[in-house]
């Protein structure tokens, strides 16, 4: 074509090589490979758009009214569904599956297409979906995330973008941020270093937040920290979806995590909290001592498993007739979860009877890799590690130290399935009328030993909760419902807590509030079922009574910024939490 043209001639030579006669305005169609095009788009949702935009999208929902009025008619079957009948047909779907990841990936393109129902869903069926979204599922979902990966859900933030972390947390559209949930995928659930697949934790945890907590989906951003990955498996992988590179370590990690923290309270201010989530032991210890005297930072693994197993233990005493201090711990696992449990067991117990904290940690023994920790070891011990070693004769394998601690309380955070044997069990069972037994490690493949093992071998004498949610179990005519010591139970209300006092730090006294509050809530019918923990169910009414309990210690610890204090803490969780319910378009 000549240069000389005009434009009218320009557009009727161009149609001709365009599909359907369509002026090609920008260029797009006609572009070769290797010339740039802009992606232009339209700003106001309506119609196509409209559809096509999760957060308000309804589907067969709208209205012949909301149709007409957002150019939607012709766009949909004519047929107007309620979203309790688009509910019912979901359910109804996901329960066709045989396989739960296909539940996963249904929910997580539901998730994408139609918000509102994707929460709406979750909350009226949360015991039935919490596998589904998170353990054991999202555990598969992670190891499987480069072949299922569809859509970005969160934000990557990769060595590559070193020196520019604030621009690309710029370029996320949200602006009011509340929640991070951050992971470098190094240690995801019990399945070891999944890299850069491991934002399937982030984004199932904030969908928690929403569902459980009411915390906004607009205020929650998922991110992974893709420092490479250590997994050769990944390495190789054509599939994988991170950087293909050994972890970065030692002082270029520490700049590139300082460099997203100072970044996140840059962008998003001094009450964002920030979720550390599935870092390894020698990064996880670091990074919040680092930072919990200038962000709002917390880390699930550590502080949220410590607040959720001492809410169950302390339930267990009103069954048990007894407090904490009367008992003697032994934990199988002494990584982030084995001593966050242990430290605030020891905190509960010294603020119980006034003991100072060194004493009361004696009543507690960990049991590591290498056997009993004890104070012969104590020089090659990791930090976190030596406040946990007494005085003992050294002991290599649990079975001699559960026979020579006698413990009242055995607390599984290995990481490693089929722990706690026939033989540790009865043990158990031998010096305890009843035994509390937590197999807390995730997900149920990896569980200490099963809900049936437990009740099976201690004679129905065992109280039990796992972290991996487990079946009812039959046991000489008797039908025990085994307790979930599930982190859900305590982040999305602490989450809520925090945000509405306009928290500013965490502090262990906090996490206490939350325990007592979730242990308080534990029924008498519970308890004779068993339960140390009360029914997912009841989970918004729960999360909103810890968020109470969290908010009024965050005023009195003078680490709250939105003043002044609200007379009914419990009212205003619930008044702050957000509703799935669809919204009417006008």
């Amino acid at each position: 074509m000549s240069t000389n043209q005009n434009s009218d001639e320009y557009i009727s030579d161009n149609r001709s090589d365009v599909g359907g006669g369509i002026s090609d305005v920008y260029g797009e169609d006609s572009a070769t490979l290797d010339q740039l095009v802009t992606p232009w788009v339209t700003s106001v949702a309506s119609g196509y758009t409209l559809m096509r935009d999760p957060r308000y999208n309804k589907g067969l929902a709208f209205t012949d009214k909301e149709r007409d009025a957002h150019y939607l008619t012709g766009l949909l079957p004519p047929v107007v569904l309620s979203q309790d009948v688009q509910e019912k047909k979901v359910m109804h779907n996901l329960r066709q599956y045989t396989v739960p990841l296909q539940r996963y990936m249904a929910l997580m393109d539901l998730q994408e297409r139609n918000e509102r129902l994707f929460y709406k869903l979750l909350i009226d069926n949360v015991e039935e979906l919490l596998p589904v979204v998170y353990t054991p599922t999202v555990g598969e979902a992670c190891q499987k995330y480069g072949s299922i990966y569809r859509r970005p859900q969160g934000l990557y933030i990769s060595l590559k973008e070193k020196g520019k972390i604030l621009e690309v947390l710029k370029n996320w559209p949200q602006r009011g941020i509340q929640v991070i949930v951050v992971t470098d995928g190094e240690r995801i659930l019990g399945l070891g270093d999944l890299g850069c697949q491991g934002m399937g934790i982030p984004v199932g945890k904030l969908s928690l937040y929403t569902a459980l907590g009411g915390i906004r989906p607009s205020a929650c951003l998922p991110i992974t920290i893709d420092v490479g990955t250590n997994n050769e498996k990944l390495l190789n992988d054509e599939f994988y979806i991170g950087l293909k590179q050994k972890r970065a370590t030692g002082e270029e990690y520490a700049e590139f995590l300082h460099e997203f923290m100072c970044a996140v309270k840059q962008n998003y201010g001094e009450k964002v909290l920030v979720q550390f989530e599935d870092f390894a032991n020698h990064h996880a210890f670091e990074l919040l001592s680092k930072y919990c005297s200038s962000h709002l930072v917390f880390n699930d693994d550590i502080q949220g498993t410590a607040s959720v197993v001492l809410a169950g233990l302390i339930a267990a005493q009103k069954v048990l007739g007894k407090s904490l201090s009367d008992h003697t711990f032994l934990f199988l696992g002494a990584g982030e979860a084995g001593t966050g449990i242990a430290e605030l067991i020891a905190l509960k117990i010294s603020k119980e009877t006034g003991a100072p904290i060194d004493e009361t940690r004696k009543k507690i023994w960990l049991v590591d890799s290498k056997g009993l920790i004890v104070s012969s070891r104590k020089e090659s011990l990791q930090h976190f590690k030596k406040p946990w070693a007494h005085d003992h004769e050294p002991v290599k394998e649990l079975l001699g130290a559960v026979n020579a601690i006698k413990p009242t309380v055995l607390i599984g955070t290995s990481g490693v399935g089929k722990t706690f044997t026939k033989e540790v069990v009865e043990a158990m069972a031998n010096f305890n009328e009843k035994p509390l037994i937590l197999a807390l490690s995730n997900p149920t493949s990896q569980a200490e030993c099963t809900a049936e093992e437990a009740y099976t071998w201690t004679n129905g004498r065992a109280i039990f909760a796992s972290g991996s949610p487990f079946d009812p179990v039959e046991y000489d005519g008797k039908t025990f419902l085994p307790g979930q010591a599930n982190n859900c139970y305590i982040f999305p209300g602490l989450g809520l807590g925090l945000i509405m006092s306009g928290a500013i730090r965490v502090r262990d006294d906090m996490l206490l509030a939350a325990s007592e509050a979730l242990a308080s809530q534990v029924t008498e019918e519970n308890f004779a079922n068993g339960l140390i923990y009360p029914p997912f169910a009841n989970i918004r009414k729960i999360s909103a009574n810890i968020a109470a309990s969290v908010g009024a210690k965050t005023y009195q610890l003078g680490l709250a910024s939105n003043l002044p204090r609200p007379k009914d803490l419990v009212k205003m969780a619930e008044s702050c939490m957000y509703s799935p319910v669809y919204r009417n378009f006008r």
